[in-house]
This record gives structure tokens, sequence and C-alpha cells, in this order.
């Protein structure tokens, strides 16, 4: 790669040969991986930096979006002079395997031609960071500077040092856990649920008919709820009537936050593909970083020598601070580096997406690229 491709972020796509072994069984070979790198790589390899992105994220991290022209999804928290500074570091973000972003997932075409749709083996978070292995390896990257993610990514980036302990030097952990609970496993399949009763599912084979828009909205409209707080909903639209000044006693979005519900519901199924929301969902699902090692969390840190930096927000009720602190134990008890956090904040969940001063100077102060 030229360095301007390198230093300025090109959506990229590579077939590796594979094969990549699944927990669920069996391999996927070839694998496909879209991504993006910002910054250059170093002449010894060592300031590889990998961004884990969260469920419907993809590996447009910062910069433009090339397919929309937006912003990338964490350009506040990645770039020149950010605390993923891109003139110091060579950052690499990979769509995951599952998603609709380019890399290996339900909709790409299999050996006879046609999308694999539910054929499509179900992954786990582990699965998607041997393949993100796979892919610095095709890059020539041996060991990362630092992981770092949110939400999904978080368990991305938890993954790693478990899965490959001498491959990581620190690691960034941002509202996030080390397995999902019994609620966030009620609410993905409440969603999963509405995909698969809305008639246009067609059983995953809807790829050349008309997608099955409507389990997918109000799928993505009960997810989005548990990324939002009660304070921040209040605060944002209350009880507050939408476009009109008496109730319509009738069922149209009267609220606003319904209304707000419903257009998030409906932008999410210009961009996101239904099958892979229900197999990214399962994999976080079954994600439960202690059960992969004896039952014990402490285990899956006992092999690395990584250094840990946890974030938690006070109101994020997806994942709650206790969540961070039962990490934070396990690596103490391990015998792990760590710092932790926990900032206040209105937003719930969705407060690592946002410009937060708070945690850019966290995560500024771990990376050592603090001003």
């Amino acid at each position: 790669m030229s360095a301007d491709d390198q230093r300025f972020g090109l959506q990229r796509h590579v077939i590796l040969p594979g094969p990549l072994p699944l927990d669920g069984g069996g391999q996927l070979a070839p694998v496909e991986i879209a991504y993006e790198t910002y910054g250059t790589l170093a002449p010894d390899r060592g300031n590889a930096v990998l961004i884990c992105h969260a469920l419907t994220m993809d590996q447009h991290v910062a910069g433009a979006n090339p397919r929309t022209g937006k912003p990338g999804w964490w350009t506040q928290m990645v770039g020149p002079g950010r605390p993923v500074d891109t003139d110091r570091f060579f950052v690499v973000c990979a769509n995951v395997i599952g998603s609709c972003m380019g890399s290996s997932g339900p909709a790409t075409v299999d050996a006879t031609g046609q999308p694999f749709g539910m054929s499509f083996p179900v992954i786990t978070i582990r699965d998607m960071v041997r393949a993100q292995a796979l892919l610095l390896d095709h890059l020539g990257v041996d060991r990362l500077k630092a992981v770092i993610g949110g939400s999904m990514g978080g368990m991305q980036a938890l993954s790693w040092p478990a899965t490959f302990p001498d491959r990581v030097e620190a690691v960034v952990v941002i509202a996030s856990a080390a397995r999902h609970s019994a609620q966030n496993i009620a609410f993905h399949e409440v969603g999963r649920q509405a995909v698969m009763a809305d008639p246009n599912w067609r059983g995953g084979d809807y790829y050349g008919h008309d997608v099955p828009a409507a389990g997918l909205a109000v799928a993505r409209m009960a997810a989005h709820i548990t990324y939002l707080s009660e304070a921040g909903l209040t605060e944002k639209f209350g009880r507050r009537l939408q476009a009109r000044e008496a109730k319509s006693f009738g069922f149209d979005a009267d609220f606003q936050v319904e209304s707000y519900l419903r257009y998030q519901g409906i932008a999410f199924v210009d961009r996101f593909d239904a099958n892979s929301y229900l197999y990214i969902t399962r994999a976080m699902d079954y994600f439960d970083l202690a059960e992969e090692h004896g039952g014990l969390l402490a285990n899956a840190f006992r092999q690395t020598r990584a250094r840990f930096a946890l974030i938690s927000f006070d109101t994020d009720w997806l994942y709650p601070t206790r969540e961070s602190r039962s990490i934070v134990q396990a690596l103490n008890a391990a015998g792990a580096p760590v710092s932790f956090v926990e900032l206040s904040s209105p937003y719930g969940h969705d407060a690592f997406l946002l410009d937060s001063p708070d945690m850019n100077r966290v995560v500024a102060g771990f990376l050592g690229t603090a001003s």
C-alpha cells in the first residue's frame, strides 16, 4: 500500500484464504474483510492500533464515510492530534465478520453464486477477533500497540488479550462487559423475533425481494431505547407532542419520542442487513469470557502482559459500571495492571460515541498522547 493510502484512510477489501476455525464448529474459507487504515505503519511495525466497532457500526471510524459522505463514527477519538493520534499511530479498523459492510456475512455470495442467508455459520466475538488477527497477519502487524473498543467493540478488545496474549500491549475497554446479561439477551431476542416475524424475512432468503423492513425497524427501536438514559430521554423529549397541539386519540406518533424512535427504525433499515442483525446480536449473547476460560474471568488474563484501561458511564444501564468493576477485579486477581474510571454523562450507553472531553482525556492519557 502507498504512503498516501496508509495515511488518509481508504476503504479496503481483502479476501484471505483462511481457513478461519469457528467456535460453533467448522470453518470459514475464504474470509472476506473490509477495513480502513489511518496513519503510517512505522518501519519496526510497532505503532499499530486496532479499533473495534460496535454492533451496527463499520470500518469507517474516522474521516468521511465513502458511502454516505458523513463523518466517521468516532472522529472525535481518532485522527491527527486526537487521543488515538494518526500522526503517531497506524490505525486499523475492520468490519466484523457477520456484518454487512463488506466482510463475510449472510449477504456474501457463497460458492453457488447465491447469498449465504441463514446458511452462513453462527459466529462469536472470538471468531471476529480471529478474523481480525488474519487481517493483521496480512498487513504484517505481529503486535498491537493497543486495541480499543466500546460496547461490542469492548468485548472484542477484551477477547484480544485472552485469545492472543502475546500480541497486545494495551487494551482500552469502554462501556462494555465480559458477558451479556440475561436482560441484554432478552432485548436482543425481542429484536430477532421482530425480524423473523416479518413476512418479508422469508426464512432469511429475502435477497432480491422486499427486505423485512418493518421487523428490522422495530428491532432497532427496541435496541435504541437501551442505548439512552431516562434522564436523557426526559430532557430531550419529555412528554412533548410531535407537531400538534393536542393528542390525536389514535395510534399515530403523538409524542416526540415516538416520532424519534420511528425515524431511527426507518433510517436503520436503509443501512443495515436484517440477517446480519440476527447474527451479530447472537454473537454478543454468546459472549462470556469467563465461560471460555474454565468459568473464572481472571483466567482469561493470566497469560497476557498487557495493561488495561476501563471506562464506564454512570447512566449506562445497558452495561452498567458494576460490569466494568467485575472486569477490574478479575484483572487485579490476574496481576494485570489496570486503571478504571466511571464518568458522568446524561446520555446513557451512547455516551461513548459522543464527544466527551473527559473520555478523550482518559484515553489520551493512557495512550500517552495527551498534550
